[in-house]
């Protein structure tokens, strides 16, 4: 529920992005965002469920046009021959902010107790907007000051509405919804699979996910390399495949499967379907019309929030029809070759 109201504050801000970046520039629009995101997050010391509720989804309006900013800001500074390794790098700083925040807010709730831990993750919000400003003049030197303040809803429809007239970002973005659904229910089922379904000791399936992530921190930069070399098509192809037979295999593993396998497909899955993030948002770079390529951004991400608003329940109502996950990581495997399907068409 938490992350659903996340991605629902993201779909209300994400698609103003583009609007935003032309009046105050990328670098101001990673400030803001981080500030509302910091504001969201100090909303949860207050413990309440609706206080909860609140900062999810702040938070996530306060996410929203945080992708579109990154995308607007590197795609006019990355040559083409090194495109896909710069946004591969850049969206490894996810994991690596997220292993940071497991790091410090449990040490910070240990020593002063839980609300210090989480506002101590709000400073860090607080912090890194303020470490963005020196940056400012120089990386936001293309915003328009003058730029209409009216009708920001007409902007946003403008965004939406290249999922409609662009080709080639309409199938990207298709693929992103077909390879994210794989990413977010391996992340969010997978150890809870091997716990009920193979009888794997917590600590034990939490080492094969992290295993998994570590992967998919490492995917992002091969895959990226690889792309920049022969062309995002292929790269893509393969990933799309990898994740289809790792979800299949998923499907079929049974309590018998030795360990070392079940490691394997964590390794496998973290690689193909967590290691697309930053060559998919590349792609959606060079695909994105002359100027618009924070908008194209936030029409894939719109498109990318639906979908993620829906998935997890589908997974769960999978699990909860037939008693176990085999129809759930069958799906995965369906989406993923769709997603191939889809990229041999566009």
């Amino acid at each position: 529920m938490h992350t659903a109201l996340v991605y629902a504050g993201a779909l209300l801000s994400g698609p103003l992005a583009q609007g935003l970046l032309r009046r105050f520039g990328g670098i101001r629009v990673c400030q803001g965002s981080l500030l509302v995101i910091a504001a969201g997050i100090a909303l949860a010391v207050l413990g309440h469920p609706l206080a909860l509720a609140a900062s999810a989804v702040v938070g996530g309006i306060g996410h929203g046009p945080l992708t579109p900013a990154g995308s607007h800001l590197l795609a006019a500074r990355t040559p083409a021959r090194i495109r896909s390794l710069v946004f591969g790098l850049k969206q490894c700083g996810v994991p690596a902010g997220a292993m940071l925040v497991a790091f410090l807010a449990p040490l910070l709730g240990a020593a002063f107790g839980w609300r210090w831990g989480v506002l101590g993750v709000a400073a860090l919000a607080v912090a890194l907007a303020l470490a963005l400003q020196p940056l400012r003049a120089v990386l936001d030197a293309d915003r328009d000051p003058t730029a209409t303040r009216a009708a920001p809803w007409r902007e946003a429809m403008a965004s939406l509405a290249l999922l409609r007239t662009e080709r080639r970002l309409r199938a990207v973005t298709l693929v992103c919804c077909g390879l994210g659904i794989s990413q977010f229910s391996f992340f969010s089922f997978f150890v809870v699979w091997q716990v009920q379904m193979l009888g794997t000791p917590l600590v034990e399936a939490g080492m094969r996910l992290a295993a998994g992530q570590a992967a998919g921190i490492a995917g992002r930069i091969l895959w990226a390399l690889l792309a920049d070399r022969i062309g995002a098509g292929p790269v893509l192809r393969a990933l799309g495949l990898g994740t289809a037979a790792s979800a299949a295999g998923l499907a079929l593993a049974g309590p018998d499967w030795p360990g070392l396998a079940i490691l394997v497909l964590a390794v496998a899955m973290g690689a193909t379907a967590v290691g697309w993030n930053g060559l998919l948002l590349a792609e959606v770079a060079r695909v994105a019309p002359p100027g618009r390529v924070g908008a194209a951004t936030a029409a894939m991400g719109f498109a990318f929030g639906i979908t993620m608003l829906f998935a997890p329940s589908l997974f769960s109502l999978a699990v909860g029809l037939t008693g176990d996950y085999r129809l759930g990581f069958g799906l995965c495997a369906v989406m993923a070759l769709l997603a191939v399907a889809v990229l041999r068409r566009g």
